[in-house]
């Protein structure tokens, strides 16, 4: 790939069956959907649990709790963000003690995401079990994290970016793979 150009992993339909299939391992890992909780990491994992929320309602006839979190002041590089992070909404719809929570997330790389996600659950609760679900593992791990369930595997160079779009901030839904023009 030249510097910049972007490559199509999964198209719309691709996304589409990868969620399906997803949604349904999700409500295998929590044994049903009776103590399910699903928490979208701000911000396209938010979009990807409401998804997520919706397909498992879908097929399994029961609403799951869906809440969303900004994970901006549990990060361990706040200090090189800036004097004012922008801090996005942290909602959770119910006690989390005795749940299953899985965290949902567009894009698993380094795990600091994930790891400043399971601080801020901790100051919420104590979860029956945390899980993980990613649309992406790009691999590059920094941290000991891997995620339950994967719609799609890849690895990735050093210096290039997995791009997850969602029709609803991007207008359409795909997965890119982006060149970061390094040789």
């Amino acid at each position: 790939m030249s510097p910049s150009e972007r490559r199509t992993l999964l198209d719309a339909s691709e996304v589409a069956r990868v969620l399906e299939r997803m949604s349904r391992e999700i409500v295998a890992f929590a044994g049903g959907t009776e103590d399910l909780v699903l928490v979208g990491i701000q911000r396209r994992g938010s979009d990807v649990a409401e998804r997520l929320a919706r397909l498992i309602e879908k097929h399994e006839g029961a609403t799951v709790p869906l809440g969303v979190m900004d994970i901006t002041l549990y990060r361990d590089d706040l200090q090189t963000i800036g004097p004012r992070p922008v801090i996005g909404e942290t909602r959770l719809p119910v006690e989390l003690d005795h749940k299953w929570v899985m965290i949902v997330d567009d894009v698993l790389y380094t795990g600091r995401t994930i790891r400043a996600a399971l601080d801020q659950l901790a100051d919420f609760g104590r979860p029956a079990r945390i899980g993980l679900a990613v649309i992406v593992d790009r691999g590059g791990r920094e941290l000991p994290i891997q995620a339950d369930i994967v719609g799609h595997r890849i690895e990735v160079q050093h210096g290039d970016r997995v791009d997850v779009l969602v029709e609803e901030l991007d207008g359409r839904d795909a997965v890119e793979l982006v060149d970061g023009g390094k040789t």
